[in-house]
């Protein structure tokens, strides 16, 4: 059978999966993106050329490989219209996309959505990138939500059409001035010839590939305490991020799934609205931010930071079935003098290691620390484990201690070959 293997977001997304997804492609016949649509982002770092995906799957940059967007995806033509033309000019052929004919399709009249209910929920914002990704999920839901098999068939007009107009009355009952769908089909029909040669069934492709014995790897967007259901709601993204997304999103039943491996910071990040407990709104966050360069891949906007919480990442660990942790941004913090981690809550002055993803609850606990000894020197020529710094290794380790989880891989750099490999 098969090799199935899975990089998830432990916590609020930013994480560093791209990464991580970089180096487990090598070994990988498909890479596929299961969730999500362009409200997420991939950075990669290939021979000091920097690369940023919003929806294409990271594996795309190996050309071995055969990269699928999933069913469980919402694609916004134009965006990845955009990624296709911008690889293309880095000498990327593309001919290795495929995308799934299942997955549904983002348009205006999502995006109009999305910035005005993000608008009208005033105080209560999310913190939406405004990209249109819930409206499509909700039309997903809602059955009226038009496939790419849709987009690229001959009742595509007639569906768009229905669409628009029943869109136009909601418009209207907020008051807000009616779209055109002559000027929509115009433009989108263009857009789904282009885009029809990449469609096909991805679902039975995979498990051809399962039958064949080759290795397939999928990769989320977001992570795991922006679940629908799972995270902070209604601070969330509009899909599963987690383990049971890889199933619905690309068909690949569980028992094919071999190693799970989530991806941390060696300190964590949010952006948006939303409960942080370990966040520091000072000097020491702000600090991190510049060392970091935590700005969002798809919206620009500064990320709050903080420490790392063990207490979300069991619950991630338990949530996802994780079998191995992948940590990212360990050179970000080699020049702290003192770094904190978060071994447990206190919440009505009760100390507990439970996570619960309940508004009161996080907004209401206080993070308990452990302080480490930082300075760990510059640790980007490091190959091995053994050559960490003591502090560097100690703060690993004890990680590993209160998770019970090996951390497998170690970002020490931005580059694609600053990475550890246990």
């Amino acid at each position: 059978m098969s090799n199935v293997n899975v990089v998830l977001g432990a916590f609020y997304g930013d994480e560093g999966k791209g990464k991580v997804i970089d180096y487990l492609s090598k070994d990988a016949k498909y890479a596929v993106r299961f969730s999500g649509g362009n409200n997420a982002g991939h950075s990669i770092e290939v021979d000091g050329k920097k690369f940023a995906f919003h929806l294409l799957p990271s594996g795309i940059l190996n050309t071995n490989i055969k990269a699928i967007l999933g069913n469980g995806v919402v694609i916004d033509p134009k965006v990845l219209l955009e990624e296709i033309n911008s690889l293309k000019a880095s000498g990327y052929s593309v001919n290795n996309l495929y995308i799934s004919e299942k997955a549904h399709v983002i348009f205006p009249y999502h995006i109009v959505l999305d910035g005005l209910l993000e608008e009208v929920r005033g105080g209560r914002k999310i913190g939406t990138t405004k990209r249109g990704i819930g409206p499509a999920y909700c039309d997903k839901y809602e059955r009226c939500g038009i496939r790419m098999e849709d987009f690229i068939g001959s009742n595509f007009k007639e569906l768009l059409k229905i669409n628009v107009a029943n869109k136009n009355v909601i418009l209207k009952a907020y008051k807000q001035p009616k779209l055109k769908f002559a000027d929509i089909y115009k433009e989108y029909i263009e857009y789904a010839k282009e885009l029809k040669k990449y469609v096909c069934d991805t679902t039975t492709m995979l498990h051809k590939a399962i039958k064949k014995g080759e290795n397939i790897l999928c990769e989320g967007a977001q992570a795991t305490l922006l679940d629908i259901d799972f995270g902070s709601y209604p601070y969330v993204t509009s899909s599963n991020p987690t383990i049971g997304g890889v199933s619905t999103g690309t068909g690949i039943g569980a028992k094919y799934i071999d190693e799970v491996y989530g991806v941390i910071k060696a300190y964590s990040s949010r952006v948006g609205e939303g409960p942080y407990v370990t966040e520091q709104i000072n000097e020491i966050g702000n600090k991190i931010r510049e060392l970091g360069h935590e700005y969002g891949t798809t919206t620009k906007r500064p990320r709050r930071c903080g420490w790392l919480d063990l207490v979300a990442l069991n619950y991630a660990i338990m949530v996802n079935g994780l079998t191995a942790i992948a940590m990212n941004h360990l050179d970000t913090i080699e020049k702290l003098d003192k770094i904190k981690l978060c071994v447990a809550y206190k919440y009505k002055n009760k100390i507990t290691t439970d996570f619960k993803a309940n508004l009161d609850f996080l907004n209401n606990s206080e993070a308990v620390y452990e302080e480490f000894d930082g300075n760990f020197g510059d640790i980007s020529s490091c190959k091995t484990f053994e050559e960490l710094p003591e502090n560097a290794k100690k703060y690993i380790c004890r990680i590993e201690e209160l998770t019970g989880t090996p951390i497998k891989f170690i970002g020490t750099g931005a580059g694609r070959e600053n990475i550890i490999v246990r």
